[in-house]
């Protein structure tokens, strides 16, 4: 587990670990969530990153009779 610290501006450093794991560059965006008591940074995806991102979903689904 890593520990960052807040600067006095609010800035954080992601750690390298889990910069070089996630893939992040500098300059990407990435969305902040509050989750209840803490912080989520949850990446951006480029356009050209999303395409196929679901690729193999199951999309084998039971649907309800009005659905069809």
């Amino acid at each position: 587990m890593d520990t960052v610290t807040i600067s006095p501006k609010f800035q954080v450093v992601i750690p390298k670990r889990i910069r070089e794991a996630l893939k992040l560059h500098p300059g990407q965006k990435v969305l902040a969530l509050r989750v209840g008591d803490r912080v989520e940074l949850v990446p951006l995806l480029e356009p050209e990153e999303r395409s196929g991102f679901l690729r193999g979903t199951d999309t084998d689904v039971p649907r309800e009779a009005d659905r069809k």
